[in-house]
Parts: structure tokens; C-alpha cells; sequence
């Protein structure tokens, strides 16, 4: 049996979106506990693999899944055979300034903006990904 296997290109991924990743990365996970303590709170404490089957199809955490798309979308940039177009990446941090600023999905625009009332480390993980969203024009 003969296996194929497609080469990615040799250049480094853009030092910008990969730094982006993982300050998204980390304010996602502060964004998650914080859902699953509030979650904790009415239901009793869960485990890791009901915290993934409540994160993945609870309505509770359905919010967050817009933050976790994102973090797809730059896995995909960074995995792709070929590296990102500079419109694909100004339209990916586009996106992340609009849903963190601005965002049409007012579940999300709601339960963000409670959450930066509430939690200083959600502020400083925000800070730093809106520092990286704001160098790409």
C-alpha cells in the first residue's frame, strides 16, 4: 500500500497569527471556566468529558462557539498547504475585531460584556488579543 502525503510549504506561519492563536487560546479557556463555574453553580460540579459534551451541544455554552470557530479558522490558515493571502488574513482579524467589539450576535455581545464586568484575568486575555487585532489594518 502505497501512502501519499502532500508536503506543506516550508515558510514559517505568520509570527502575527500565530501569536493571535494562542492569546485566543487562552482568553477562550478563561471564557470557558468562567461558564463552567456559573454552570457548576445551578448544576453541581462536572468532569472533563461532560464539560466537552456541555460545550458542544449545551445552550449554555453556545455563546462560546463563535470564539472557538475563530480559533478553527486560524488552524486552518496555519495547516494550509499554502500560506494565507494577506486579504485572507485581514479578513480574519476584521472578524476578530467585529466580534469582540462589536458583535451582531447579541447572546454573545451580552454574555462578553458581563463577562468583562466580572472577570479581570477575561480583561487582561482581551487586552492582549485586541492588541494583536488591532496591528493588522
Amino acid at each position: 500500500m502505497v501512502q501519499v502525503t502532500r508536503a506543506k510549504t516550508d515558510s514559517p506561519p505568520d509570527p502575527e497569527i500565530a501569536a493571535l492563536r494562542l492569546k485566543l487560546l487562552h482568553l477562550h479557556q478563561s471564557l470557558l471556566e468562567m461558564e463552567r463555574a456559573n454552570f457548576e453553580k445551578m448544576f453541581g460540579r462536572v468532569n472533563s468529558g461532560e464539560l466537552l459534551q456541555l460545550v458542544i451541544n449545551h445552550a449554555q455554552f453556545a455563546w462560546l462557539r463563535m470564539v472557538s470557530a475563530l480559533v478553527v479558522q486560524i488552524d486552518e490558515m496555519l495547516n494550509a498547504e499554502e500560506p494565507a493571502a494577506p486579504a485572507d488574513l485581514q479578513s480574519l482579524f476584521t472578524q476578530g475585531r467585529q466580534l469582540f467589539t462589536s458583535s451582531d450576535n447579541k447572546e454573545f455581545r451580552e454574555k462578553y460584556q458581563a463577562a468583562l464586568q466580572n472577570q479581570p484575568d477575561i480583561v487582561m486575555a482581551h487586552s492582549e488579543v485586541m492588541k494583536l487585532l488591532r496591528q493588522k489594518p
